[in-house]
């Protein structure tokens, strides 16, 4: 999607540590009207899909997760990376562990969200060794819905985590696939 990788291109930086900082319009400042085009085309790549939940993790995936499903007209099911007090025991979960905060979460859904008439699509803002989405998956097939795909906004294309998904069968689609990123060279796209 070129205006995404524009949008990465002039307000994304990245750092240090194979990072890719785009907290000014994707994951800690949302940019509203830009994430709704992320939706509309989110909505037309899966439209064929009788999506009926869309899947996300908490929290950088809920943006975008919810301008998607306005699109699509189906609500917005959050893994909560811990179980509060405010879930009950009878849910599905599946430890992932995470690249960015460097510790592994026991990632939780409630069971009365997701069942077998569900068909799910999952979204995330950033796919790079894929086990956000593995977890998300097993906690999808868990409940007996059918993943019918897992859109991503940015995939490091570089790391395994897309071709390892492909490779099973998963449908992936990523608006922006980076082949290689450095802070001294920049961003280099699919």
């Amino acid at each position: 999607m070129k205006l995404l990788e524009e949008k990465i291109i002039r307000d994304g930086r990245v750092l240090d540590g194979n990072i890719l900082k785009v907290d000014n319009f994707l994951n800690h400042q949302i940019d509203v009207m830009f994430m709704c085009e992320l939706g509309k085309e989110f909505k037309r790549l899966f439209m064929d899909s009788g999506i009926t939940k869309i899947v996300t993790i908490e929290a950088s995936g809920i943006g975008v997760a919810c301008l998607t499903a306005q699109y699509f007209g189906v609500p917005v099911v959050f893994a909560k990376k811990s179980k509060s007090s405010n879930i009950s025991n009878d849910v599905y979960s599946y430890k992932i562990e995470s690249f960015t905060h460097g510790k592994v979460f026991n990632v939780v859904v409630s069971k009365q969200y997701l069942n077998a008439d569900d068909k799910v699509l999952i979204i995330d803002d950033f796919l790079a060794t894929g086990n956000a989405l593995v977890g998300l998956i097993d906690i999808v097939e868990q409940s007996g819905a059918e993943v019918k795909g897992c859109g991503i906004v940015i995939e490091k294309a570089y790391q395994n985590g897309g071709k390892l998904l492909r490779d099973k069968g998963y449908r992936v689609e990523s608006l922006a696939r980076i082949a290689a990123m450095d802070s001294e060279k920049g961003i280099e796209f699919c």
